[in-house]
This record gives C-alpha cells, sequence and structure tokens, in this order.
C-alpha cells in the first residue's frame, strides 16, 4: 500500500537531513502500482508549482533586458559599456548558481528550496524600485541590482533536478521538457508584459517593472510552502559528478550547449537592446522582441520529439547548419537596414535554439548509455549495474552542461558588447564570430557523434537508440 506523503517506513529520514514539511520517505515512481495509485497525482502537482516558481525565477533574471532599453527617457545614460554590464552581470550570476542550486535541493528538500529560491527573488524587485525612484541612483547601485537578478537564473538547475526525482525514466523527458519549457516562456512573459505596464499612466515608470512581480512571488513561495513534497531519496550523489567531469563527452555536450542555450539566453538578453542600437528610429520595434524567447522557449520540446525519431545528433548538426544560415540573414538585414529581415532571421535563431536545446538534452542519455553498453561488455560487469551507474553519471551531465551552457549568454553577450562598444563597428564582427563558433560546434558533433566509429544506433544493444 503506497504510504501518505510524510509517512515514516522502517528507514525513516534521519532528523540531521530532514527539514520541516513533508517529506516523501516512501517513493517508488518505478512501481507501475504506486505511479497510478499515489505517485501520479502528486508528481504533477508538483511540476505545476515547479514550473510556476521557474517561470518566475525566468521573468525576474531577465528583467534587466527590458529596463536598460528604457534608462534613457528616465535620465539615466551609462553608454553602450556599462548598459551591456548591466545585461551580462546578472547572466553571469545565474550562470554561476546553477550547480549549487542543483545542490541545494538533495540537502534542503525541494519544498524548502523552492519556497526560499522563489521568495529571495523580493530583493532584486525591492532594489529595482528603489534605483529608479531615486534621482541620481549610481550605477554601481544598478550593477549590484542587476546581480541580483541573477538569483532567478539558478531556478532552471534545482527545478530540473527537483523534478527529475518525482516521475519514472519512461515519463522523464516529457515532465523535464514542459519544466523547461514553461521556465524558458518566462523571458517572453518578462518581455511582453513589462514594456504595457511601465507605459501605463503619464511617461515611463519602471518602478512598475519591479512592483508588478513582487505579488507574484509572494504567491509562488506560498504555493510552494503550502502543496509541493521533497523526496527522501534525492541525497547528494558526488560520485555521480566526479565522474562526470573526468568524462571528456561531458565537456563535448557542455561546448554544444552553450552553443544551444547559451545562445539561447545570450540573444534573450541582449534582443530588446541590439533592436533599439541597430535601428534608432523605430523604438516600437523593441516590444516586438518578446515574440524571440516565446518561439524558443516553445520549440524546445520540438527539439526532442525529432531526436527520438532521427537522432539527436543529426537534429543537432543540421541546427548548428541552420544557426549559420540564420546569422548570417541576421547580418545582411543590418547590412542592408532591413528590419523585416534581421528579425525574421533573428526569430530564426530562436527557434533553432530551442530545437537544439531539447536535441542537446537528449543526446546526453543515449550517449552514456552506449558508453555503459560498452563498459559492461568489455568488463563483464552486470549489465544492469554498469546502466544504473550510467543513468546518475547523465543526470550528473544535465546539471553540468546546465551550468556550462547559461555561460554561453555572458560570452554573446561580451561579445556583443565589444563590437557596438570597444570596435564600435556595430553588430557584424559579433555575428562573424556566431557564425565560427557555430561552424565549430558543427564540426565537433560530426566529429564525436556522427562518424561511423562512434555510430551509436549501429550498436547492436542499441539499434533503438539513437544519439
Amino acid at each position: 500500500m503506497a504510504l501518505a506523503p510524510g509517512t515514516a517506513t522502517t528507514t525513516p529520514t534521519p532528523e540531521s537531513f530532514r527539514w520541516r514539511g513533508r517529506w516523501l520517505d516512501h517513493w517508488e515512481p518505478e512501481d507501475p502500482g504506486f505511479w497510478r495509485r499515489t505517485g501520479r497525482a502528486t508528481a504533477w502537482k508538483n511540476l505545476v508549482f515547479s514550473v510556476f516558481a521557474e517561470h518566475l525565477g525566468f521573468s525576474v533574471w531577465t528583467l534587466m533586458s527590458i529596463v536598460v532599453v528604457h534608462l534613457d527617457s528616465v535620465g539615466y545614460d551609462f553608454g553602450v559599456g556599462r548598459t551591456f554590464w548591466l545585461l551580462i552581470v546578472p547572466n553571469l550570476v545565474g550562470a554561476a548558481l546553477r550547480m549549487p542550486y542543483t545542490f541545494a535541493v538533495p540537502v534542503l528538500g525541494g519544498r524548502a528550496w523552492t519556497t526560499l529560491s522563489s521568495a529571495v527573488l523580493l530583493i532584486p524587485c525591492l532594489m529595482l524600485a528603489h534605483a529608479v525612484t531615486n534621482p541620481g541612483t549610481p550605477y554601481w547601485f544598478f550593477l549590484l541590482t542587476a546581480a541580483a537578478m541573477g538569483l532567478g537564473g539558478g531556478n532552471f538547475s534545482s527545478s530540473m533536478a527537483n523534478i527529475s526525482f518525482f516521475f519514472p525514466e519512461h515519463r522523464k523527458g516529457l515532465a523535464l521538457g514542459l519544466n523547461a519549457a514553461g521556465g524558458n516562456l518566462g523571458v517572453a512573459v518578462s518581455q511582453l508584459v513589462v514594456p504595457v505596464v511601465i507605459g501605463l499612466g503619464t511617461g515611463i515608470n519602471l518602478a512598475y517593472a519591479a512592483l508588478m512581480w513582487m505579488p507574484v512571488v509572494i504567491v509562488a513561495a506560498t504555493c510552494a510552502w503550502a502543496f509541493m513534497d521533497s523526496v527522501t531519496a534525492a541525497r547528494p550523489d558526488g560520485n555521480s559528478y566526479r565522474s562526470a567531469l573526468r568524462n571528456r563527452h561531458t565537456w563535448v555536450m557542455s561546448g554544444l550547449y552553450i552553443g544551444t542555450f547559451g545562445s539561447f539566453i545570450g540573444f534573450s538578453f541582449a534582443f530588446p537592446t541590439l533592436i533599439s542600437m541597430s535601428f534608432t528610429d523605430h523604438g516600437e520595434y523593441v516590444s516586438l522582441a518578446f515574440l524571440g524567447a516565446a518561439i524558443g522557449a516553445v520549440t524546445r520540446p520540438l527539439g526532442g520529439w525529432l531526436s527520438d525519431r532521427i537522432g539527436g545528433a543529426r537534429v543537432t548538426l543540421w541546427t548548428f547548419v541552420a544557426l549559420v544560415l540564420g546569422a548570417l540573414g541576421v547580418l545582411a538585414g543590418v547590412s542592408r537596414d532591413d528590419f523585416p529581415l534581421f528579425f525574421g532571421a533573428f526569430v530564426a535563431l530562436f527557434v533553432l535554439t530551442g530545437i537544439g536545446n531539447g536535441s542537446t538534452y537528449r543526446m546526453i542519455p543515449v550517449i552514456f548509455a552506449a558508453e555503459a553498453e560498452r563498459a559492461a561488455g568489455n568488463s563483464g560487469t552486470d549489465p544492469a549495474v554498469v546502466a544504473a551507474s550510467a543513468r546518475r553519471q547523465a543526470g550528473a551531465v544535465v546539471g553540468v552542461c546546465g551550468a556550462v551552457g547559461a555561460f554561453g549568454g555572458v560570452l554573446i553577450n561580451l561579445v556583443f558588447r565589444f563590437s557596438l562598444d570597444d570596435a564600435g563597428a556595430g553588430i557584424g564582427p559579433a555575428l562573424l564570430v556566431l557564425v565560427a563558433f557555430y561552424v565549430g560546434c558543427l564540426a565537433a558533433t560530426w566529429w564525436f557523434y556522427l562518424r561511423r566509429r562512434f555510430a551509436v544506433d549501429r550498436e547492436p544493444g542499441l539499434a533503438h537508440a539513437r544519439v
């Protein structure tokens, strides 16, 4: 019989590990009977509130991308270089927090950590409200506010890690895909709603950009505390992370994820500013920036779906080919002062990064399953034991790639900053750097995962599993 949430089994949670609240000491999602009676409803309930909290994290994380576009109109002229640092810093902090946020879930529990990580988003909201309502606020305070917004960037990793414990293996793809897409949509919602809200009344009221999120933060934290659960078995697995860090595929996939998710989050931060700087006579175009992040978020599951059918490496390879063409299309739009071409090509980049996010994540478990099967065949080890180890290591690699990939957004904005400010040559040189990087990513994808010598889909035991 399935136990109710918080009921102890014969091996209760040690007090040193228990956090106040509901802990699921008995959690067996792989048991069909348990999943049908108790697990499914509890897992989906936690997923709903996890998506809500993660969505809010992305909204606050990328809030500065809209604020900087309007700083000039309220009396703050920071110039191109310092403006881009206001975009780079939250990206940098959010990326740095992803790994510790991942480990926070097993230590404090998903319920408590989701509550805490949501509640702390009040800090950047309060700081922004203070900054824009006090004339003469120094640049360093805006920079500190941008850093505080980075608190929302770590929520992705902790949310993904937490939800992965609730679902059985054959349902994790859908659950994690919905969780990731729902979170990523927070960028689009922020870029769509904030410009409307700050324009209410007379002039531009940037304080509204902060105040509008504060009640939502309170609701998200309250819902997490009231309705979510924590899984006792979600303990830290340091061995898997150490093994992952020593595996070359971890770093290859991290590089590819820089090209996909790094591009998505980097473009999300930069897109409104790039529109305003590249088409200075058409400030109204900035209101369309949300479309890029929105489309990129909803196409993420498409990448996983395509990968299940034709192989993740194939989808990733062609994604990078198309990213090269898309970047060249943006370059052509800027060179010809053609906004429809610029915007259309940039939206295509968002679509492609969304597909690439899904395909690269889909590659990771297949790659490590293939390595496990080879290891079992060569050493004579029980395949089930090796496969279980491979799943844990793949989970660790997902965490590492998520953290490294987020740093890609920092690199992209640094490239744009250098191109626009230090070089003073517009965004053309930055786009050419991106083209060269995407060419390198597609070459790495082919070299490591599509050459005949790797060919996971040709392995006898993995004929169904296409990298």
